[in-house]
């Protein structure tokens, strides 16, 4: 993904505008209000792909916190 299409795809998320602190929650059973955004969001796949593809270590990107992030990784390698 290059940085013209990350930039296209952030233009149209939902995320836009909330306060990052949201997406950033102490522990996952805290990431309810984000994921209820990811939700709704256009995006979502972009952005979870995004996440992915970049390692992202923090936060919710995607409806996904890090450590789900991680089990679809480790998925992803089983079935390839």
């Amino acid at each position: 993904m290059t940085a013209a299409t990350t930039a296209i795809w952030r233009k149209r998320a939902a995320c836009r505008g909330i306060d990052p602190e949201v997406f950033y929650p102490v522990d996952d059973e805290d990431a309810g209000p984000a994921k209820a955004i990811c939700d709704a969001c256009p995006v979502r796949q972009a952005c979870l792909e995004h996440a992915l593809a970049h390692r992202e270590r923090e936060g919710v990107w995607g409806g996904a916190t890090e450590r789900e992030r991680r089990r679809i990784l480790r998925q992803r390698r089983k079935s390839a």
